[in-house]
């Protein structure tokens, strides 16, 4: 299988009997990626070939969802599941509003300043989440790390293709 995935989810445990799983979401889209009739693929932790599966129940559970998959029969076939990631295809990501990105899309970009000349600070290599908003790694080229806010006002313009970013370094930032 060659087309690219995106982990949505991460099977930590089986659920009763009956081969539930209970599954710790990964995506802003728990309730679409999670529903009846959804298509996923499980990936195994050593890495091994994705097993297509699709959703036959799912409900959440303090807040974890409990998924019964339609080729997962018995707890003994969900057993062996644990600690895999549920991951979807390319195409059935969804579309994100203007100036919202998926960590893919921001993982890897070149950051420049939007001084004249602009000046390059490094790479994005990481994405945290603590709370109001985002903060972006940037780690420069001599192994030293920057935390840039995701704010309009420090986030100016976002080159998905060229896989560019332009910040301004408000005072204090460096």
């Amino acid at each position: 299988m060659s087309e690219k995935l995106y982990t949505v989810g991460e099977i930590v445990n089986t659920h009763g009997i009956r081969g539930e799983v209970k599954v710790v979401s990964h995506t802003d889209f728990a309730e679409q990626r999670f529903a009846k009739k959804s298509q996923l693929f499980i990936v195994p932790p050593n890495g091994g070939k994705p097993v297509p599966v699709t959703v036959e129940t799912s409900r959440l559970h303090k807040n974890m969802y409990i998924i019964k998959f339609m080729e997962i029969s018995g707890i003994n076939e969900a057993e062996k599941y644990k600690k895999s990631l549920l991951k979807i295809s390319e195409e059935l990501q969804e579309k994100l509003p203007e100036n919202e990105y998926y960590f893919h899309e921001i993982i890897g970009c070149r950051v420049m300043t939007d001084d004249e000349p602009a000046e390059e600070l490094g790479i994005i290599t990481e994405i945290l989440t603590p709370g109001a908003n985002d903060v972006w790694v940037v780690k420069t080229p001599k192994g030293k790390e920057i935390l840039l806010p995701s704010i309009p006002e420090v986030v100016l313009d976002v080159d998905k293709e060229s896989r560019v970013v332009r910040v301004h370094l408000m005072e204090g930032l460096l």
